[in-house]
């Protein structure tokens, strides 16, 4: 069901990322509330959506977990602005790379050099 809500979207925006992130944080089968697997799909679906992907710093863990505990109860504003603000981070690091363009245009590139280098086939 959560698979099929969220695939048959239409347009999909940061905030049903996020919404999408918290859905399966909820039903995460690990008890040491790690959600690097989340955050990693989180990442992955920002990409194939052409969104900025977001990086959560270890400074920002706090806001993260609080953000997590509060969304479906108090306010869904403190999840969404901490993955704005881990957007903000990664918009900085490809600045400094100097890069210019359409994130999926940049992993293409990524993947043929990495296939290329590796022999890779995917």
């Amino acid at each position: 069901m959560l698979l099929d809500d969220y695939s048959n979207r239409e347009n999909i925006e940061l905030e049903d990322v996020v919404d999408f992130h918290v859905r399966i944080e909820q039903i995460h089968p690990f008890a040491d509330g790690n959600g690097r697997v989340g955050r990693l799909i989180v990442f992955k679906e920002c990409l194939k959506n052409n969104i900025m992907p977001s990086i959560i710093l270890d400074r920002h863990r706090d806001f993260y977990i609080t953000g997590l505990k509060e969304y479906d109860t108090i306010s869904k504003e403190r999840l969404s602005e901490t993955f704005k603000v881990g957007q903000d981070y990664s918009e900085q690091l490809l600045e400094k790379l100097n890069f210019k363009g359409d994130i999926n245009k940049a992993l293409k590139t990524v993947r043929k050099n990495f296939n290329r280098n590796n022999n890779y086939e995917r």
